[in-house]
C-alpha cells in the first residue's frame, strides 16, 4: 500500500527540495541555506537556515533530527533534537545546530545539516480525575 502525505513546499534556497535518498529511508536531508560560511565554535550554537517554507497538513508534524555522520565524526547534533515543525509554522525551516566536539566546525551552503521525518499525531483530551 503505497501512501503519501501532500506537503506545499516553497524553496528558495537553489538546492533541490528534500528527497528519501533509498527506498527504505525514512528521513529527508535538509541543506545549508548559506550567502557565506558559518562557523560554529566549540560548544556553540547557530541557528542555520533551509530556504525552505512548508505547509503541513493538520495531524501532522515535521520531527528535526541529527544526521549520524555529523554527529559521530564531528560532534555536529540538533539542539533540540528532535525539533518539531507545528503545521501551523510558516515561516522558514531554521536548524538549531550545536558543535560538541572540541574543535570549530565550517558549514558551507549546500551542506547537508539535520533530516526531516513527517509524522502523523493524535490530540489528546484530559479527563480530569478528581
Amino acid at each position: 500500500m503505497n501512501t503519501s502525505v501532500i506537503i506545499k513546499i516553497r524553496n528558495i534556497s537553489g538546492h533541490p527540495s528534500p528527497n528519501y535518498g533509498t527506498e527504505g529511508s525514512a528521513g529527508m536531508d535538509l541543506q545549508a541555506h548559506l550567502e557565506k560560511c558559518e562557523i560554529i565554535l566549540p560548544m556553540h550554537r547557530k541557528t542555520i537556515k533551509t530556504g525552505l517554507f512548508v505547509e503541513i497538513p493538520k495531524g501532522y508534524e515535521m520531527q528535526v533530527r541529527s544526521r549520524s555522520g555529523l554527529a559521530l565524526h564531528h560532534g555536529i547534533t540538533v539542539l533540540n533534537n528532535p525539533g518539531t515543525i507545528d503545521s501551523d509554522y510558516r515561516g522558514e525551516i531554521k536548524i538549531l545546530l550545536i558543535n560538541l566536539s572540541n574543535i570549530p566546525f565550517t558549514i558551507k551552503n549546500g551542506d547537508r545539516i539535520a533530516q526531516i521525518i513527517v509524522q502523523k499525531y493524535e490530540k489528546v483530551e484530559w479527563n480530569e480525575l478528581q
